[in-house]
């Protein structure tokens, strides 16, 4: 195929500039450098137009086709944020920054997107408009939903939109998709009980707070085995439980509880938030003390569009020969914002035989870069075909 040649021509040159990425990782919205190198390279690819700020340091690249007659405009998203890890991998490119690496591949997945920019840029072989995305925040800052927030669907009449995030694990340059929901909603919790310090020798003076938090952990775990449908997914985890004292002969006067909740339907998520509520509240009156709870509404269910899932599978196997049925993730991406926004696809990528995502020896496979691109490539050019 002529976008896989063309692909494997630059392979070199987009790895230089994903292993730049990934030698100056920048976190959450902190992407100064990484976004001026993107806006840089894309004015230099001669896109149309180049807008910065979107989302705070989001960058967005407009490449109009050689005909327009279609009206069809189709976005393209990467992401470009990295994780507030100790990177362990002992590469001679490895992080530059102490305790932030690309832990994650945002780094291949900012230089694919820039790879299929500078091809399309080239060639404009197609009907319509593409905008490429590329996004700050995905880890935790919601990036996405201030890039929507800042009205970019309506800005550049986005119809539909695609993402795209390696796998490891998976054969290098496959792929994997499904239709509906895909990547869980993402929430929090925060509890804490009080009660009545005193000495640990005299527990009847008190009103004992460990007792009540850890009767509070192990209750929170019936929301999964006795209020939700066996059939449903749902994830409480109690993540962090810390004592107002670390003494061996106080009981302290708080406990502080920290957890998630991850789920794939708005019905358990309401489940979930009620029922934490409910449980907390209980425990710490049962035990004679309160529980102040705060319940945080993270990234969304990501749901596939079924039309854009089945043709962004149709274009995967016809650039690799390979794509899978993605199984449910039970972690969040909140490519979901967008996905809320405009109909469109997310799409896993092989990343060979590597460390796991969120790991410190993790690398992205930068043998994976032909595919990941041509896909982007070959999605604009099936969906808005020239004439």
């Amino acid at each position: 195929m002529p976008v896989k040649n063309r692909f494997a021509e630059l392979q070199a040159e987009i790895t230089e500039w994903r292993r730049d990425i990934h030698e100056h990782p920048e976190i959450l919205f902190e992407t100064h450098r990484t976004s001026a190198l993107v806006a840089e390279k894309l004015k230099e690819f001669g896109c149309d137009e180049v807008v910065t700020g979107i989302g705070r340091t989001g960058v967005v690249g407009v490449i109009r086709g050689k005909e327009s007659g279609s009206g069809k405009v189709i976005g393209l998203r990467a992401d470009m944020d990295a994780l507030p890890i100790h990177e362990a991998t002992g590469l001679g490119y490895a992080s530059k920054t102490p305790g932030a690496m690309h832990a994650c591949g945002h780094d291949g997945h900012t230089a694919m997107l820039l790879g299929a920019a500078r091809y399309l840029s080239e060639t404009r072989n197609f009907d319509g408009t593409v905008v490429v995305i590329f996004q700050p925040a995905e880890e935790g800052g919601g990036g996405g939903k201030e890039m929507c927030d800042d009205g970019m669907m309506d800005r550049w009449g986005i119809q539909e939109v695609y993402g795209m995030h390696n796998w490891p694990g998976k054969p290098t340059g496959s792929f994997a998709i499904r239709p509906g929901a895909f990547f869980a909603a993402t929430d929090q919790f925060d509890i804490v009980f009080e009660g009545k310090g005193g000495h640990a020798a005299k527990p009847h003076e008190t009103v004992d707070t460990t007792v009540m938090a850890a009767q509070a952990v192990m209750a929170l775990q019936t929301i999964t085995s006795r209020n939700a449908d066996p059939v449903d997914q749902i994830v409480v985890s109690v993540t962090s439980f810390e004592t107002s004292s670390n003494a061996f002969n106080v009981i302290p006067q708080t406990v502080h509880l920290k957890g998630t909740v991850r789920t794939m339907s708005n019905t358990m998520r309401d489940l979930a938030e009620k029922r934490i509520k409910e449980i907390c509240t209980g425990v710490g009156a049962t035990f004679g003390g309160t529980a102040d709870i705060k319940y945080h509404r993270g990234y969304p269910v990501m749901v596939n569009s079924e039309e854009q899932t089945q043709f962004a599978a149709e274009v995967a196997r016809s650039v690799s020969g390979q794509c899978d049925d993605a199984p449910l993730v039970m972690g969040g991406e909140d490519f979901a914002f967008m996905l809320e926004e405009r109909p469109g696809a997310y799409i896993l990528v092989g990343n060979g035989d590597t460390a796991m995502v969120h790991h410190p020896e993790y690398n992205f496979n930068d043998d994976a870069i032909p595919a990941g691109c041509s896909w982007w490539a070959e999605i604009v050019e099936r969906r808005m075909p020239a004439a």
